[in-house]
C-alpha cells in the first residue's frame, strides 16, 4: 500500500513540490505543473503533457531538453482541471504554438480540449495529442477509442525531438500523429494499487494469477490467467502487439518494458531477456530499447510492454539527444538557466448584487456545504462503487472537488457576491480541485447552472428549474453521454424532468426539488441493469453489470441533501 504521507488529499502537490526540489536544474514549479527551468529559444513549439498523478515518472519526468517543455498535474489518477492547462500552456508559450500530449481518457479529454480551445480563443495556436497505445482496451479496427499507457513516452520523444529540430507545429503534429499510431501497449498486473489513505487497494489480484490488460488508473485486468514463469510471460506480451505489426514495417522497433511501480528492476532485466527473444523470433529489431519505470501507477506490482513500429523519421527522432529527469541520453544538451515565472493568484472580483441575492448567495453556501459533507462521509462507498469497472477514484474526486466548491463559495459570499456569482464561483472551484470527467462534468454544469440565476433579482423556483436544464444540456453536449449509457445522465434527466414538471405545476422549490430527487434515485438504482458505453468501464461491462453507477448514485445523493437543505 501507498505509506508515506501526512495529508492523503495532499500527497499529490506534496510529491510534485519535493520533485521540482530535486530536480531545480530541470523544472520550475508552478501552479498546477511544472515548466523547463532551462532556456528555449523563441518560436519554438512548445510541448505540453499531462495527466493525474500517481504514474512518475509521467508526467513531470518527461520535462526537459529534447523531450517536453512542461507537464500538467492533476491529482492522484484525476485529469488536471481547465485552468491549470490554461495556466501552464501559457507558461511554456514560446510563440511557436503548443502541441498538448495526453493519454486518452474522458477527463483529460474535456479538460485539455476546453483549454485549447480558451488558449485559442487568446490567439495561441493549440493541437491536441490524445495517445492511444493501449491494445486492451479497444480492437484494432477501433485504435482510435484506446487509451493511452506508456506509449506515452515514446509519443512525447518522439513529438519532443521535433520540436526541439525547430519543426514549425504543423510538422510537429503530423510526427507526433504519425508516432501516435505506430504505438502500441500491453500490460499485466500481479496485485492492485492503493490510493494514499485508503485501507484496501482499488482492485485485487488472486494469489499465484495474473491480471491481464489492466488499466493505469487501478483498473482491472480483463481477465485473468496463471502465474507463468518470465519467458511465457515476455511471449504473451510480445504476441499480443507482434499482430499488429504495420504493413510495409521494416522490423526496426522503439521498446519500452515499463515497470508499473512495485515490480523491481532485477524481475524487469530478467523478463527482458525473454521479451528480446521473442522481439528477435518475430523478426523484429530493438533500437535503443528503454527498461525501467516510465508510466506507474502508484504501488501497483506489474509491468507493460510498448513497441513503436520505426521508419528512419520516426527512428531518427526517438534516438535523438534528450536531458529530462527520466530520459537522458545522447550528446548533452547544452543548459542556460531561466528565471522561474510569477505564479499570481487571480483577485476574486464579483459585480454588484442586490440584498436578497446576496442573501441568496449565503443559503447557497450553506447547501453547499452539506453537500460537501454527505459526499465526504460516502466517500468510500463511492470509491466501491466505482471500483467494479472504474478506477475507484470517484468518491475522492467528488470529495476534494465538494470541498473546493464550498471554499470558493464562501470567498464568493465575503467578496459580496449574488446567488449567480456564488454559485459560478463554486463550480469554477470544483472543477479546478476534483479534475477528471466528474470534476470537469459537474464544474460544467453548476457554472452553466448559474447563468440561469441573477444576481440581482430573488431566487425563483422557474430559475433554478431552466439552470437544471441548462446544465445538463451542457453535460450531454460536451460529455457525448445519453440515456443508458450508465453514467451520472441516467440520474440527471429524470432529475430534471420531475423538477420542471413541478415547477410547472407551481409547486413550491422545497416540494418539487423533494419529488426530483426521488426520481434521480429510482434512476440510480436501476443504472444496476445498464451496461457501460462510455469511458474505461465500457471494457468492463460484465463487472459492471448488477451493480448501479457510481456518478448516476453520487448525483441523487446530492439532490436528496439539496432537498433536506431546501425544506429546512
Amino acid at each position: 500500500m501507498t505509506c508515506v504521507f501526512d495529508h492523503p488529499e495532499e500527497f499529490a502537490t506534496t510529491a510534485l513540490a519535493g520533485f521540482a526540489s530535486v530536480y531545480s536544474r530541470a523544472v520550475w514549479l508552478v501552479n498546477g505543473g511544472v515548466v523547463r527551468s532551462t532556456a528555449t529559444p523563441e518560436g519554438k513549439v512548445a510541448i505540453v503533457v499531462g495527466g493525474g498523478s500517481g504514474h512518475y515518472p509521467a508526467f513531470a519526468g518527461f520535462v526537459g531538453p529534447g523531450l517536453a517543455d512542461a507537464a500538467v498535474a492533476g491529482d492522484i489518477f484525476a485529469s488536471p482541471s481547465t485552468h491549470l492547462a490554461v495556466n501552464v500552456c501559457r507558461k511554456a508559450h514560446r510563440g511557436g504554438g503548443v502541441l498538448l500530449g495526453f493519454g486518452k481518457y474522458a477527463g483529460d479529454l474535456l479538460n485539455f480540449g476546453l483549454a485549447a480551445e480558451r488558449l485559442i480563443s487568446e490567439g495561441i495556436d493549440v493541437r491536441l495529442l490524445p495517445v492511444t497505445d493501449d491494445v486492451a482496451s479497444a480492437p484494432p479496427e477501433k485504435a482510435g477509442e484506446r487509451r493511452g499507457v506508456a506509449g506515452d513516452l515514446a509519443v512525447f520523444k518522439i513529438a519532443g525531438a521535433a520540436a526541439e529540430a525547430g519543426l514549425n507545429l504543423d510538422e510537429v503534429e503530423r510526427v507526433a500523429i504519425k508516432a501516435n499510431k505506430a504505438t502500441v501497449s500491453f500490460g499485466v498486473a500481479f496485485s492492485g494499487c492503493t490510493l494514499p489513505g485508503a485501507r484496501e487497494p482499488l482492485f485485487t489480484v488472486p494469489p499465484q494469477r495474473i491480471g491481464v490488460g489492466l488499466g493505469i488508473h487501478g483498473e482491472p485486468g480483463i481477465s485473468e490467467v496463471d502465474l507463468i514463469p518470465a519467458s511465457e510471460l515476455a511471449r504473451m506480451l510480445v504476441d499480443k502487439l507482434v499482430v499488429e505489426k504495420p504493413a510495409g514495417s521494416n522490423g526496426r522497433v522503439a521498446v519500452i518494458l515499463n515497470g508499473l511501480g512495485n515490480t523491481k528492476y532485477e524481475e524487469l532485466f530478467v523478463l527482458w531477456v525473454g521479451v528480446e527473444a521473442e522481439l528477435k523470433k518475430a523478426g523484429l529489431t530493438p533500437v535503443e530499447p528503454e527498461v525501467g519505470e516510465y508510466v506507474t501507477s502508484l504501488d501497483m506490482a506489474g509491468c507493460s510492454l510498448t513497441l513503436t513500429w520505426l521508419d528512419d523519421e520516426l527512428e531518427e527522432l526517438w534516438r535523438a539527444p534528450s536531458d529530462a529527469p527520466v530520459l537522458r541520453r545522447g550528446a548533452i544538451i547544452p543548459r542556460q538557466a531561466v528565471p522561474a515565472p510569477l505564479d499570481q493568484e487571480e483577485e476574486l472580483k464579483f459585480g454588484p448584487a442586490s440584498a436578497v441575492s446576496k442573501e441568496d448567495g449565503q443559503c447557497v453556501a450553506r447547501v453547499l456545504a452539506k453537500v460537501a459533507a454527505a459526499l465526504r462521509e460516502a466517500e468510500a462507498e463511492l470509491g466501491r462503487i466505482d471500483a467494479r469497472a472504474g478506477d475507484g477514484d470517484h468518491g475522492q474526486g467528488m470529495t476534494r472537488g465538494s470541498a473546493a466548491a464550498v471554499e470558493g463559495a464562501q470567498k464568493a459570499v465575503a467578496a459580496g457576491a449574488g446567488a449567480a456569482s456564488v454559485l459560478a464561483a463554486a463550480a469554477n472551484a470544483w472543477a479546478d480541485r476534483a479534475g477528471g470527467a466528474s470534476g470537469a462534468l459537474w464544474g460544467l454544469a453548476l457554472r452553466t447552472w448559474s447563468g440561469k440565476l441573477s444576481d440581482e433579482a430573488k431566487l425563483s423556483a422557474e430559475a433554478v428549474a431552466k439552470g437544471a436544464q441548462a446544465g445538463l444540456e451542457a453535460i450531454m453536449r460536451l460529455g457525448g453521454a445519453k440515456l443508458g449509457d450508465k453514467t451520472l445522465v441516467d440520474a440527471f434527466v429524470p432529475f430534471v424532468n420531475a423538477l420542471k414538471e413541478e415547477v410547472a405545476k407551481a409547486k413550491p422549490l422545497a416540494d418539487a426539488w423533494a419529488l426530483a430527487a426521488e426520481a434521480a434515485t429510482r434512476a440510480a438504482e436501476a443504472t444496476k441493469q445498464l451496461t457501460p458505453k462510455l469511458g474505461r468501464a465500457k471494457s468492463h461491462t460484465q463487472r459492471s453489470l448488477g451493480h448501479p453507477d457510481a456518478g448516476a448514485v453520487s448525483l441523487a445523493l446530492c439532490a436528496r441533501v439539496v432537498a433536506e437543505a431546501i425544506k429546512g
